[in-house]
């Protein structure tokens, strides 16, 4: 492994320790001693939304917002063949000082860098996105921005989303400006892109166990989630036998355990988030218990053997507690594969740093995933996570591996248009 210290292979006009001290200077601007708070469509997230186009107004940059209300930065080319740099400067409430923006931050000293070697004319357009509402931790929709860009959000789902004041979505939007309505008409901010990368802490514990600094990201995980009510009978907990009972909460408990084999048997992850049940009062057996389950896993057919062994489990537990089983789909999204050209190129871009190659899956989603869905070849880089901890003031990353991810992303960066240039040329 390379000295991580070693930046003899690193552009001149590149200031990796730069983006460290700006991201605490967004840190100290938007966030308190919860963490940050910028969470989207609120006055915190304007503030970092201006500070951040001031960022790329000195480079300098064309700036706009897309009726997504996406914020876009240009460095125009010879080319209109476009590369974008992406990330999301909203974080979720009491949230890491990294999660989103340090993608943004790292874009923005690229983009310093390509502006300064190319005397503000490089031979492609290059272009960085701040993705509106990634979290979604304000309506419960994550993605929101990149999936209206790429054509892929529900409008009718979208519409009815309300906070937990009871501000609908489109009301929310009009707040700051945005007309729901039009929010798809943003899609034509990608008719010219030719590819699309995108840094992120890890948020998991990967790299960390690997002793790595840096991983290549060869997707996002497909995720199935489901509400399973199971159905018994309320009974007095005094005077019903333990034989005789049919416990709902029973039935519902044993999948817990379950869950964590199908998981182990298949490669994947699951949860149960949450438990609910009824009537909720200590002297009665429990009549209905709903509890969520998240499934997530990078193959498809793997995915659906994981729900299929879930529904078994579930109907076996069912039957032998003589409970009554319905199952909810909550929410579904298909495994996201990455370009496996980009994969190559962020792996040579790593091993430029002096680091090993580590490929890895995200758990979490992300932008990236639906501007794969939108068709344009798409890759990410991950930097370790101390603790493993993100969603979180914990939130931490060395500053020797905040500066390598820098290093990467711009090594990177160049390979890509080389490569894209090539190919449009």
């Amino acid at each position: 492994m390379g000295d991580i210290n070693d930046t003899s292979n690193m552009p001149s006009a590149l200031a990796p320790a730069r983006v460290i001290a700006d991201l605490k200077e967004l840190r100290a601007l938007t966030g308190d001693v919860h963490g940050a708070q910028r969470v989207a469509f609120t006055p915190t997230w304007t503030t970092a939304r201006t500070w951040l186009q001031r960022k790329c107004e000195e480079i300098p940059l064309e700036t706009h917002r897309d009726s997504a209300g996406n914020f876009w930065a240009t460095l125009r080319g010879d080319s209109p063949t476009q590369l974008l740099i992406g990330g999301h400067i909203d974080s979720v409430p009491n949230g890491g000082w990294l999660d989103g923006c340090l993608n943004l931050v790292a874009a923005v000293e690229v983009l310093r860098r390509i502006h300064s070697e190319f005397n503000g004319k490089p031979p492609v357009t290059v272009r960085l996105v701040d993705w509106a509402d990634e979290e979604g931790a304000r309506f419960g929709k994550s993605l929101f921005g990149s999936s209206a860009c790429a054509g892929s959000l529900n409008m009718d789902e979208a519409r009815l989303l309300t906070d937990k004041d009871g501000i609908s979505l489109p009301d929310a939007l009009a707040a700051v400006g945005i007309t729901f309505d039009r929010v798809k008409d943003s899609h034509v901010e990608l008719k010219n892109a030719a590819a699309y990368l995108e840094l992120h802490i890890e948020q998991g514990p990967v790299l960390l166990d690997k002793g790595l600094a840096l991983g290549t990201v060869l997707g996002t995980f497909g995720v199935e989630r489901h509400a399973i009510t199971f159905t018994g009978q309320a009974a007095h907990s005094g005077s019903t036998p333990m034989h005789s009972r049919r416990d709902a909460f029973l039935a519902a408990a044993r999948m817990s355990p379950e869950i964590y084999k199908i998981a182990q048997k298949h490669g994947g992850v699951c949860t149960i988030g949450s438990c609910i049940t009824s009537p909720g009062i200590v002297t009665s057996v429990v009549e209905e218990c709903r509890i969520t389950l998240d499934q997530r896993h990078l193959d498809p057919h793997v995915l659906a053997g994981m729900l299929a062994a879930a529904h078994d489990a579930a109907s076996l537990f069912a039957h032998e507690g003589d409970v009554e089983v319905r199952w909810e789909r909550l929410w579904q999204i298909e495994p996201i594969l990455f370009n496996p050209a980009l994969i190559a190129l962020a792996d040579e871009a790593i091993l430029s740093t002096g680091q090993p190659v580590c490929h890895l899956p995200s758990g979490p989603l992300h932008d990236a995933a639906e501007v794969s869905r939108a068709g344009i070849p798409t890759v990410m880089l991950f930097v370790q996570s101390l603790l493993g901890i993100s969603h979180n003031k914990l939130e931490d990353t060395t500053p020797e591996h905040i500066e390598l991810s820098v290093v990467a992303l711009d090594a990177l960066a160049r390979r890509v248009m080389r490569s894209i240039g090539t190919a449009r040329g």
